[in-house]
């Protein structure tokens, strides 16, 4: 069971990818999205069928009362097209501060130069990793839903 996990951004998109057992996340090439074009939905198709994805987890970007923004409305959006052309379910996962806590860790080195800590698509990359792994944690903990800890769909 693989799962596609999505951290969409105005100018970047960070990929993750479960494992086949549905446990681990690692980061893929985080992907360009140029502002004001359209999102590359084909290349994230093309990852999701080459995986055999069963499954989309996006980072809902709340604000800090965990109110919804237009941001988060666009997020929806892409979010809900990409589960339309692959058939497969999406989910929303609070994404409140893993932006942070992926440059923090980015940062903290993992031995790798400090050129290459501070490149920004390590840090969405690692976003993505966060958002899928917390999301994948808690199906594990058997939380009751498939979702949690899921924003509402």
């Amino acid at each position: 069971m693989r799962v596609l996990g999505i951290d969409y951004g105005e100018r970047r998109i960070g990929v993750a990818m479960s494992d086949p057992t549905g446990t681990l996340a690692t980061p893929l090439p985080t992907l360009k999205k140029r502002r004001g074009h359209r999102p590359p939905y084909g290349e994230i198709e093309r990852i999701a069928r080459e995986h055999d994805v069963v499954a989309v987890v996006v980072g809902l970007p709340l604000n800090l009362d965990g109110d919804e923004t237009t941001w988060t409305e666009e997020v929806r959006r892409v979010g809900e097209r990409i589960g339309e052309r692959l058939g497969v379910p999406v989910h929303y996962v609070d994404e409140r501060m893993t932006s942070v806590r992926a440059e923090r860790a980015v940062r903290k080195g993992m031995g790798l130069p400090r050129t290459e800590r501070e490149r920004k698509e390590r840090v969405d990359a690692g976003a993505a990793v966060l958002i899928l792994q917390s999301w994948l944690d808690a199906r594990h903990r058997g939380s009751g839903t498939d979702d949690a800890p899921e924003a509402e769909s």
